[in-house]
């Protein structure tokens, strides 16, 4: 169940960093998909604004095709007039002069993008005004007059060519800075592009991390789930448990009573009888009852540990007091006695413990290596007091325990290889560690085959007061 509950956690650890993660995913794809809109929009701006650019300069170049047509025109409607001296043809001149005058305003009103345009517009401005009232002056000069002698046709020449150069640096003017925006536009275009590309790689790459991630979360919550639901079984397993071995020791625990008061009262009956056989079989009966008597002791013991019920009660103890007491008892329920050398070490007089459990541990200790020791053999009790910790030591010359069998030293029903015709349930060690994890304590084992073993238990002092 702990391993079970150790899984948990770590599952639980890894969601919430895994949920963090996707957390800042989720905002740096959001990140990017602002960012691609951003650039989007720019870019469309700019396809707007170079379209509109273009348009604009077709605007300007075709009012200047217009205003070149128009002259031309007007100068044909004036020498037909001055050759046929029709109306229609001075009516026709008249109204291509008033158009060129609302062309020469609509290119003004458009060319204005920089000051040398603006200064090349004024001079197209002056010059068709200047011509125009030369044309004016042409229609009254008189029609016999020869055109390479006559000055006014010089300055009409003259001001025609002023007229085409000035258009042609518009246009060429124009030209040039629709190219140099469009340039500049294409490279700051393909800059976004790259960039929305990029940022749109990005996001599909940061979304399926995301996804991936999620994805891993669902896993392991499923996972968490069927851990959860494990461990509510292995609990209500071990509720189980510990009913049916409440109900076990419960109903043994009278008849064992009553023959162990039996035994006892007919052992001092016999006792003046000195038979010595009748004596033996009710040692045998007490002994047997007795040993039955503890192993559902022990049993219950473990079930209420595992079903997390074991009690938890510290008081201060008088731990000298405690140890000889537990010597005392240790050896007048042992059927082989050994000599148990007690030392202390430390100024220390009182623990807050739980009597019963720290009883419950060092009696098995010392219950073991009585068993598994020769007869005249010591074992030596050491209770050491340090500034954050108890420690007791039980160090025995007995058979020892080898390296395999100390991997499963406390697992229930376990016993070492060279230990099987000792008797023994091999529950002892294991209810040494579940009392040992109540009081926040640990245990550490020195041991070599044929040369004894070393226990040493470590219970701070700190923690229980704490948990007190």
């Amino acid at each position: 169940m702990v391993t079970i509950v150790d899984g948990l956690k770590g599952v639980l650890m890894k969601t919430s960093l895994e949920g963090q993660w996707i957390r800042a995913g989720l905002g740096f794809a959001f990140l990017l998909m602002g960012v691609v809109s951003f650039v989007s929009y720019q870019n469309a701006t700019q396809l707007m604004e170079s379209s509109q650019q273009v348009r604009q300069t077709n605007e300007v170049l075709q009012s200047l095709t217009d205003i070149s047509t128009t002259l031309t025109e007007a100068e044909s409607e004036r020498w037909r007039y001055r050759s046929f001296q029709a109306n229609e043809d001075l009516e026709r001149y008249q109204m291509a002069v008033k158009r060129l005058s609302d062309q020469v305003n609509q290119v003004q009103n458009v060319l204005t993008t920089t000051p040398d345009q603006r200064s090349q517009v004024e001079v197209l401005k002056r010059l068709i005004t200047t011509r125009i009232a030369l044309l004016q002056r042409s229609l009254k000069a008189r029609s016999d007059a020869n055109p390479a002698q006559n000055p006014l046709f010089a300055e009409l020449r003259q001001n025609q060519e002023a007229i085409r150069q000035v258009i042609h640096q518009l246009r060429t003017t124009e030209e040039d800075l629709l190219q140099t925006q469009m340039r500049r536009s294409q490279t700051n275009l393909q800059g976004r592009m790259l960039i929305e590309v990029l940022g749109t790689v990005f996001t599909f790459i940061v979304l399926s991390g995301v996804y991936a991630l999620l994805y891993q979360q669902m896993v392991k919550r499923q996972r968490a789930e069927a851990l959860q639901q494990s461990l509510a079984q292995q609990k209500e397993l071990s509720e189980l448990k510990l009913r049916f071995f409440s109900m076990v020791s419960h109903e043994f625990r009278t008849p064992l009573s009553l023959i162990l008061g039996s035994a006892q009262l007919l052992a001092e009956s016999l006792k003046p009888l000195h038979d010595p056989i009748k004596l033996k079989n009710l040692n045998r009966i007490h002994v047997s009852a007795k040993a039955m008597t503890q192993l559902l002791s022990d049993m219950l013991t473990l079930a209420r540990a595992d079903a997390g019920q074991l009690e938890f009660h510290p008081a201060w103890v008088e731990m000298q007091t405690f140890c000889l007491n537990l010597i005392e008892d240790s050896q007048l329920f042992s059927e082989s006695r050994r000599s148990i050398k007690f030392i202390q070490q430390g100024s220390t007089t009182h623990a807050w413990v739980d009597e019963k459990l720290l009883y419950s541990i060092l009696s098995n200790l010392l219950s073991n290596a009585i068993k598994y020791s020769p007869i005249d053999s010591t074992i030596y009790f050491t209770f050491k007091d340090q500034i954050e910790h108890m420690i007791f030591e039980i160090k025995d010359e007995g058979i020892g325990i080898g390296i395999e069998d100390q991997q499963k030293l406390y697992d229930p029903f376990s016993r070492g290889k060279n230990a099987r015709g000792i008797l023994g349930t091999g529950l002892g060690l294991a209810i040494v560690k579940k009392c040992l994890n109540v009081h926040q304590g640990t245990i550490d084992v020195e041991s070599t085959l044929g040369s004894g073993s070393t226990f040493t238990i470590q219970i701070p002092h700190a923690k229980l007061q704490d948990s007190a």
